[in-house]
């Protein structure tokens, strides 16, 4: 602990020669009292009072007064905050696989409803993302702290062919970096003239994270762990959702779901307004997750892996993601601290001494 003004601090001196003070007034008083001559009358007259209660509330006034001291001499010291500014981005699956009908409706109505619960018990000054991602990756909503958007969002989701975890994760770096400047986009430093970005201290995030729920294992774009890798110099967690059964099940999206695939026989689509898409209905399909590609993305970012086979664990799993992603260490002043018990130990100071030790 570090005080701002330490000559302060010299006021503790005065400490001793109350306790001086406070002895040389107690002899004083046994000098100069009356004698009796039979202690038996005062024992009958006076009630008895321990001699601890005597000592009790000047022992408190003087731990008050320290107190107070050291209040004025603005104390400071180094606490964990946690940052209430936090972008989050959903990064979300929406393959033909999620038309899989093991996770009734189908995987992608209920991580729909997963995300919209996510967005709803968000703090209001929590920003957040959508990215759809199936063959490609798009930002189907930039960051934003307006849950009547992101709900619409997230409900007007549509399938699409294949599976690019690796283009979602820096689809997703890039939603960050357009609102936190401390980011640097997945394109600088590829190009002739860029500087590279300054890679983050080891052990150092970013308040923001992104949220990954895939079905499946990737198939196009990057490849997932160089962009894991990328998250990483950039101090970003990724937390990976791996969704769906092991047992096959009939597809089943609806018209909505499946957006221009269903007049187009999986060439045209959307994911939320105007984009590639697809779904349809198959003979069925195993999980087929990559378990261990997710979870080394989350080690690699330290964050976390989760598995989620039906609806009810996927809203487990998105009320467990953490609300305060980064905490610092910051020197702050704990004066009010120190002046509050100072004015309690005081106050107390004086009650118990009118109470115990009344002067009528």
């Amino acid at each position: 602990m570090n005080v701002q003004w330490p000559w302060v601090l010299l006021f503790l001196l005065l400490i001793p020669l109350l306790i001086a003070a406070y002895i040389w007034i107690l002899r004083r008083r046994r000098r100069f009292t009356v004698r009796y001559s039979s202690l038996s009358l005062i024992r009958a007259a006076a009630p008895e009072r321990s001699r601890w209660r005597r000592h009790i509330p000047f022992a408190l006034m003087l731990i008050g007064l320290t107190s107070l001291v050291l209040a004025m001499a603005r104390p400071q010291a180094v606490v964990a905050v946690p940052m209430g500014r936090a972008t989050v981005i959903l990064a979300l699956d929406v393959s033909r696989s999620m038309c899989s009908t093991d996770i009734p409706p189908n995987r992608l109505a209920a991580a729909q409803e997963a995300a919209k619960s996510f967005v709803e018990n968000q703090d209001p000054g929590t920003q957040i993302g959508i990215v759809a991602f199936a063959g490609f990756a798009e930002l189907v909503l930039p960051p934003t702290n307006d849950q009547q958007a992101l709900l619409e969002a997230i409900d007007k989701l549509t399938t699409a062919r294949r599976t690019a975890i690796g283009s979602a994760i820096l689809r997703s770096l890039d939603a960050i970096a357009e609102v936190n400047p401390n980011v640097a986009p997945v394109n600088m430093g590829r190009f002739e003239g860029q500087e590279m970005p300054t890679p983050a201290p080891e052990g150092f995030y970013q308040p923001d994270i992104v949220v990954l729920l895939t079905d499946g294992r990737s198939n196009q774009g990057a490849f997932p762990l160089d962009a894991a890798q990328i998250a990483v110099e950039r101090g970003i967690h990724v937390y990976t959702i791996g969704f769906g059964t092991e047992r096959g099940s009939a597809f089943g999206c609806t018209p909505e779901q499946q957006g221009g695939a269903a007049l187009f026989g999986d060439t045209f689509g959307n994911f939320g307004g105007g984009n590639f898409g697809g779904g349809g209905f198959g003979g069925g399909r195993r999980r087929g997750l990559d378990e261990e590609t997710l979870q080394t993305i989350a080690h690699m970012t330290d964050a976390e892996y989760y598995l989620a086979e039906s609806a009810d664990e996927l809203h487990e799993v998105f009320s467990n993601l953490p609300k305060y992603y980064v905490t610092l260490e910051e020197e702050r002043e704990i004066s009010v601290a120190f002046t509050g018990l100072g004015a309690l130990l005081s106050m107390l100071a004086l009650v118990l001494s009118q109470r115990w030790n009344p002067l009528t």
